[in-house]
């Protein structure tokens, strides 16, 4: 069976995290400001480190570390917090590593590389840079095994978007990697874009069907795009794909809490990040259901 990942916290109270706004936190002085992001990436971290147990615990390969794990860590305020906090992240990093954990991150909407503002685009970079600068701190490799996930962003801009992966540095650029959506960007303008900019595709099933108003998973283009999103990685063995189900009915964008249906040509993904609303039951789930197939196949 395919290794199926965690999304950043369990449906349950069993791995959660801490956030703060920034109008709270600028009620503060400096020092204060200071004081309490340190407090804040202490508790994450420590929080960080039991959702990784949690997984090791539960036999989950793939963790998605959430995109505000280091609120305000790309600002001077928390940067210089967050890095004397270098040696401990470390040795998170590096528990993950040896327990044959694979990380990932997937930033949120405001980074879109296919802007034409430059304003946006430069806050994109600097929003890259922080998520990049966390895998550097937790000794993750920079190759897309430590993939930093991201949509196309602005529609129709498909050039500017590789112009810009080309002037990324390398901590971001050789971790990138891009995802097929429901509106801005079709699972193949994705792939030509990825083949285009040499970064991997991360396919989603999900978004496909609902940008091209299929009816099954089971369509021949969900395969199609599976293999093609192949194609796009160095090391095959290493392809990360997506999967969620509509919540309302099959082309419904928002995710139930379940997986009830997943194409059968993901049985070919060797990863896969499990995007349901009840999260670590959903995995449960969907590890039963093959369990249960398993024994039928060999009565």
């Amino acid at each position: 069976m395919s290794e199926l990942g965690l999304v950043c916290i369990t449906h349950s109270d069993e791995v959660r995290y801490k956030t703060i706004t920034r109008k709270r936190l600028l009620q503060f002085e400096h020092a204060t400001q200071q004081k309490m992001l340190d407090d804040l990436y202490r508790e994450n971290l420590q929080r960080l480190e039991k959702g990784l147990r949690y997984c090791k615990r539960e036999g989950i390969s793939l963790y998605r570390l959430p995109s505000s794990i280091f609120p305000f860590s790309d600002e001077p305020v928390g940067r210089e917090v967050f890095d004397k906090l270098e040696g401990a992240v470390a040795r998170t990093g590096e528990w993950a590593t040896a327990n044959d954990i694979r990380l990932v991150m997937h930033p949120d909407q405001f980074v879109v590389l296919s802007s034409d503002s430059e304003n946006v685009v430069a806050n994109s970079i600097k929003i890259l840079e922080m998520h990049a600068h966390v895998m550097d701190l937790l000794r993750q490799p920079r190759s897309p095994w430590a993939l930093l996930e991201i949509h196309g962003g602005k529609s129709d801009r498909a050039q500017a978007l590789v112009d810009c992966i080309a002037r990324l540095p390398d901590g971001i650029r050789l971790r990138l990697a891009l995802e097929n959506d429901e509106y801005a960007y079709s699972a193949q303008e994705i792939y030509d874009i990825c083949m285009r900019s040499g970064v991997p595709m991360v396919f989603d099933a999900h978004h496909h069907v609902v940008h091209e108003k299929l009816d099954s998973y089971e369509h021949p283009s969900v395969k199609e795009m599976l293999e093609k999103a192949r194609e796009t990685w160095a090391n095959p063995e290493h392809q990360l794909v997506h999967i969620s189900n509509g919540r309302t009915d099959f082309n419904d964008r928002n995710h139930s809490d379940l997986i009830e249906d997943l194409p059968s040509s993901y049985e070919e993904a060797p990863w896969i990040e499990i995007e349901a609303k009840w999260k670590e039951l959903a995995i449960q789930r969907l590890r039963d259901a093959h369990a249960s197939h398993g024994r039928r196949r060999s009565a």
